[in-house]
């Protein structure tokens, strides 16, 4: 097995500084750093990271706690957390909680499992469970349940993001949207994309029908399009939908087809999250891609900061990401 020390011998430096260049420390020339990199090339030496995290007291693994792991929207949070963990030469373990009473054992748990930190995307934990949030190892929380608490927190920009989901429908010609959500509770992801539903009708100067909020225990497909074709059978008037999620939309657009009802041309439906199923409809879904790869890349550089201590233990940071509308065949014409 190559060692530094053979490293060193033929890079004509020092194992010190075999070792700093190995662990990207600044104090390098670099015309030095090529040399070494030259020689851990030439001789293949690989870096033992499992002895390197013993040194360091780490396991060089991070969890990730989610609501469900067989759901599109989590399926692609959890790729773009794992990225950038490899980024960092770090590797995931992926739970399953579905309850606020699993998302709790994550929590207080996660230092038997041996992680460094633990990413928490919390859906049944809310605001009054906020206190329940101080552990003795790092902790992210990705999510809309809770602000203010004293982790670092990483959201989505839900009324914004909402709000021109909803303009973008009124520009095309829409004037009676239906709006598909969960339960609505103090704040969550329905909660504030209903807000910002509401705030394009204001801005817009049109009267949102409370009928046309409509509500489901789950934001799934099978609900989308049940629901759907309700709707279409109650005679309800609409000429536009906006779901959540794209779960949501996906069903709707079967039971808008189930009920006779062409998309986009009677009515024009958009979605949220940007699942890569939505661009392979027929039609394809108009939706809001909410920057998965920028928050989980936010999520995995606050933990690290956080494992690391680089971070005041005292001061935590909040960051809300970016947004854009991808415009699809189910809004167009």
């Amino acid at each position: 097995m190559v060692t530094i020390q053979d490293v060193a011998k033929a890079a004509g430096v020092s194992a010190m500084t075999v070792s700093n260049v190995i662990n990207d420390r600044p104090n390098v020339r670099p015309s030095t750093r090529e040399k070494v990199l030259e020689a851990m090339a030439r001789l293949d030496y690989r870096v033992n990271v499992a002895a390197r995290n013993l040194r360091k007291g780490r396991t060089g693994i991070i969890g990730l706690a989610v609501p469900e792991v067989d759901s599109p929207y989590y399926g692609r949070l959890a790729a773009a957390i794992i990225t950038a963990a490899q980024r960092r030469a770090l590797r995931v373990s992926i739970e399953q909680t579905a309850s606020r009473e699993n998302e709790l054992d994550a929590l207080s748990l996660s230092r038997n499992h041996q992680y460094d930190g633990l990413i928490l995307s919390a859906a049944g934990m809310s605001q009054a469970d906020a206190e329940r949030l101080k552990v003795e190892h790092p902790v992210v929380v990705l999510g809309d349940r809770i602000f203010g608490g004293p982790v670092d927190h990483v959201a989505m920009p839900n009324r914004e993001a909402a709000r021109a989901a909803t303009c973008h429908l009124f520009a095309q010609r829409c004037r009676r949207i239906a709006f598909l959500c969960g339960a609505v509770e103090e704040v969550n992801p329905s909660s504030l994309r209903l807000a910002g539903y509401r705030e394009a009708h204001e801005a817009a100067d049109l009267p949102a029908d409370p009928a046309l909020v409509q509500f489901v225990d789950r934001l799934g497909m099978r609900e989308g399009a049940q629901r759907a074709r309700e709707m279409a059978e109650s005679g309800l008037d609409f000429d536009g939908v906006f779901c959540v999620t794209d779960s949501l939309a996906m069903g709707v657009l079967r039971g808008l087809a189930d009920s006779g009802i062409r998309v986009p041309d009677q009515v024009k439906v958009i979605g949220f999250d940007n699942v890569s199923e939505s661009e392979f409809l027929i039609p394809s879904l108009s939706t809001v891609d909410p920057d998965h790869d920028g928050m989980a890349e936010r999520a995995v550089d606050l933990l690290v900061r956080r494992i690391e201590q680089t971070a005041h233990s005292t001061r935590h940071r909040d960051f809300v990401g970016g947004f854009s509308l991808v415009v699809r065949e189910s809004t167009r014409g």
